[in-house]
């Protein structure tokens, strides 16, 4: 079992009688507290039209997270490509490096990140996405080359510098390309676990060697909910469970403080699908996360974990964090 390096994916989560700065605020303490505690990233998610994440405006908030912090690592996880110009992208990022040199990653993803209307208001075209998300990445690498200095088209600022890509997936599609290109992989499995394990399997069986990287490398994201105590664990993840209901239910509203028995706020159907969802979500205290942590990297030996945290009270959010570094350092006697 190696060992792996463990960082932060934040949704910006909205919540019930919060507004939006709250969120944003909250955001920035949650990215300060895991920087002191050595978390290696710090990602932010693109997402449209949901009253419960405000992590649209995907560049402008990476900006304000790393002006706020000194060496955590901040970037995307990731930015919807066909939702914009390669070119754009390439400029705000050159921005964003520029701004905080060393310290900004581009993740990359093909999904809407929203509904199919949004999608559309977006100007995305169904049709072209599997192709033209390949050529977008090309594109961005092209703008980010020396090589492109004598080009009719060129990304300033951007141009030269060194920000590194990687590749987001959900499915088996993106383990494909990211092995082709030789880039790193990072797997959705907070929210579609199902083909996980056979997406890195693919990736790492095709994984083509190239400047940008060596060797595969593979971050899988899962949900963390770590406390005290097994029951508070447990109880403050309701939040988390009643999200996904949301989701199921297509309600969009804000997150919802906990609750005791959730029993009374699902059906056995939508449990069966929430927990089918969740299947790889860390939930206890830190003698549970620490098994929990072996057992996920006895069976994948990713590179670095990326953990989501659904918690309600800010406090309690931090306190996870602070519990997943504990566990991950028993581990590995650091």
């Amino acid at each position: 079992m190696q060992n792996f390096e463990i960082s932060v994916l934040d949704l910006a989560p909205v919540k019930q009688e919060k507004t939006i700065h709250d969120t944003f605020q909250d955001s920035l303490s949650l990215a300060n507290h895991t920087e002191n505690l050595d978390y290696k990233r710090f990602w932010l998610a693109e997402h449209h039209n949901m009253e419960s994440i405000a992590s649209s405006a995907t560049s402008v908030l990476i900006g304000f997270i790393a002006n706020g912090t000194k060496k955590i690592r901040v970037g995307s996880g990731g930015i919807m490509l066909p939702n914009h110009s390669s070119l754009v992208i390439a400029e705000q990022f050159g921005t964003l490096e520029s701004l905080f040199p060393g310290r900004i990653d581009l993740g990359l993803g093909r999904a809407p990140g929203t509904d199919g209307l949004t999608a559309q208001a977006l100007g995305r075209n169904p049709a072209i996405i599997n192709e033209q998300f390949p050529r977008q990445i090309l594109e961005l690498q092209k703008y980010f080359s020396k090589e492109n200095r004598d080009a009719l088209v060129r990304a300033i600022p951007g141009e030269g510098l060194d920000i590194p890509l990687y590749i987001l997936g959900s499915s088996t599609d993106s383990a494909f390309l990211a092995a082709e290109l030789g880039l790193p992989y990072a797997f959705a499995g907070h929210f579609a676990p199902e083909q996980m394990e056979m997406a890195f399997n693919i990736y790492r069986q095709n994984f083509e060697p190239s400047k940008y990287s060596n060797e595969p490398y593979i971050i899988a994201c899962v949900n963390g909910v770590a406390a005290e105590t097994s029951e508070e664990a447990h109880r403050i993840s309701t939040t988390l469970f009643q999200a996904f209901i949301n989701i199921i239910r297509n309600d969009r509203k804000p997150f919802a403080p906990p609750v005791d028995h959730m029993d009374e706020v699902w059906s056995p159907m939508e449990k069966s699908m929430v927990l089918q969802k969740l299947r790889y979500t860390l939930i206890g205290d830190q003698s549970e996360i620490e098994d929990q942590l072996r057992s996920f990297q006895e069976k994948f030996n990713v590179n670095e974990l990326i953990i989501n945290s659904h918690i309600y009270d800010h406090q309690k959010r931090l306190d996870s964090y602070t519990i997943f570094r504990k566990a991950k350092d028993a581990i590995f006697k650091i």
